[in-house]
């Protein structure tokens, strides 16, 4: 079987006939084509029961059925936040990669804590690279105000550093965060534009000191 039927039989109890029909034509797949086929049609059902079988899917090492999870954990939004939290897979770092890639585009801040400690430990390039990227997208309107001030100061320490890592992908991505950083952050401006000035110098990559001379170039033209 391409699929995990143990994993994935534990949320049809509580699926609908429909849905778990779906679930099952995933963990019967048996080929790639079908997995892929099959993750689509669940992740196409939008249905919050399927959040267990879609964080399944991140591990089958199949990249497609894993790119279609992701748009079905996104399309669920806020309400798949909490259950993707509880079942990020701390052993599969490819899994984690892709959790973290669909917790990023969410940008719900309940997930800032997984994703400062991604950014800061995780050993795989791939999973760091995600967490800088969500870091920088978080939907600030949606955390307690008195919050802010602090959980604001903390990303910007830890893009700061993810953009000094040694893998570019990582310190591209980490650019793109305080990019990103700064267009909800604006109090942060002085000390946003100096890290990206500093990369857009000393750089060891063409791309990304590109990417950071882009971000300079981009806040210039809003304050002019």
């Amino acid at each position: 079987m391409i699929g995990n039927q143990e994993t994935n039989q534990a949320t049809q109890p509580t699926a609908s006939p429909a849905l778990a029909q779906l679930i099952r034509a995933v963990d019967e797949a048996d080929s790639s084509a079908k997995l892929v086929g099959a993750v689509r049609s669940l992740a196409a059902a939008q249905d919050p029961a399927a959040i267990p079988a879609l964080m399944s899917a991140l591990g089958y090492n199949n990249p497609g059925a894993a790119v279609a999870a992701v748009e079905g954990l996104v399309a669920l939004g806020d309400v798949a936040v909490e259950p993707m939290l509880a079942q990020v897979d701390g052993y599969n770092y490819t899994a984690r990669s892709w959790a973290l890639r669909a917790l990023a585009q969410i940008a719900d801040p309940r997930a800032l804590e997984l994703l400062v400690a991604a950014a800061e430990t995780d050993f795989a390039p791939s999973v760091r690279r995600a967490a800088a990227q969500g870091l920088g997208a978080l939907r600030w309107e949606r955390m307690e105000p008195s919050q802010v001030p602090t959980a604001r100061d903390r990303v910007l320490a830890v893009l700061t550093v993810n953009a000094t890592d040694l893998e570019w992908v990582v310190r591209y991505a980490a650019i793109a965060g305080l990019d990103g950083l700064l267009r909800s952050q604006p109090l942060l401006r002085q000390r946003i534009l100096g890290v990206l000035q500093e990369r857009s110098q000393q750089d060891s990559d063409l791309v990304v000191r590109l990417r950071a001379q882009w971000a300079i170039e981009r806040l210039a033209s809003v304050t002019t």
